[in-house]
């Protein structure tokens, strides 16, 4: 088995996985209707991504595992997903500044990953960078009309974007993994994605009239983990309710 990849289709699947499952808890609660429709399409687009990703993960590790049992039959210390993914979604406020941050970063890499030495996760980024570049451009709208909004409105999306940014530096950070798989051209360094990133993100926020965290903001240890099975609570209780009908009812289908 090819234990790097398999570990890093594991972050990708897992990643859009439970950000796919954080987004849809907003069906039913959005602040209106418009808003409400866009998460939850959002939310399919990650769900049908993390599908083909752990696909691929299942066919990689080769014992028998597909999507589904990926999905549903693993606990929370054998997911890979980034801690950023996983935090709670907070107002919607809070839901916009860490989209934001996650869908820049996210398209910066499957613009990458399109270009990699294996076809299988190349056709997977070339099928998930339109979806990504949309997700980018609408988030980052949002972030302005909050940010550049009312008072209070300015108020509570500086204090998401500082919330937020704790969890940003795990994004970038390179291991034996993302290094190995750099040296064979199949993903690149996380680390080069950095300065577009804050570049891009520099720029719309101060659009939005925010103010950008220092890059320290993002560098304490404690947020971080995600990629080793290092996680929150949060997580646990996300994947309850994610996982609940298929531990309550192995193997079953409908």
């Amino acid at each position: 088995m090819d234990q790097a990849l398999f570990q890093y289709l594991l972050r990708m699947g897992d990643t859009t996985l439970v950000l796919s499952q954080r987004l849809s808890e907003w069906t039913g609660h959005g602040p209106v209707l418009e808003e409400e429709m866009a998460v939850a399409n959002t939310a399919l687009d990650l769900l049908g991504q993390a599908r083909m990703w752990l696909t691929l993960a299942g066919e990689v590790e080769g014992r028998g595992r597909d999507e589904d049992g990926l999905a549903y039959l693993r606990d929370a210390p054998q997911y890979r997903n980034y801690l950023l993914a996983e935090r709670p979604n907070g107002h919607y406020g809070d839901t916009v500044a860490r989209q934001f941050v996650f869908d820049v970063w996210h398209y910066l890499l499957l613009e990458r990953l399109q270009g990699s030495s294996d076809e299988r996760v190349a056709a997977i980024a070339a099928k998930a960078v339109k979806e990504a570049a949309y997700h980018a451009r609408r988030s980052g709208d949002l972030l302005v009309r909050l940010g550049d909004g009312t008072e209070l409105s300015h108020r509570r999306m500086q204090e998401a974007i500082e919330d937020v940014w704790r969890h940003t530096g795990e994004l970038f950070i390179d291991d034996a993994v993302t290094r190995e798989l750099a040296q064979r051209s199949v993903a690149p360094l996380h680390e080069n994605l950095y300065a577009p990133w804050r570049e891009h993100v520099a720029g719309i926020v101060a659009e939005a009239t925010l103010a950008l965290p220092p890059a320290e903001a993002a560098s304490h240890p404690a947020h971080r983990g995600g990629i080793q099975g290092r996680h929150t609570e949060a997580l646990g209780y996300l994947l309850a309710e994610m996982q609940h009908l298929q531990r309550s009812y192995p193997g079953a289908t409908w």
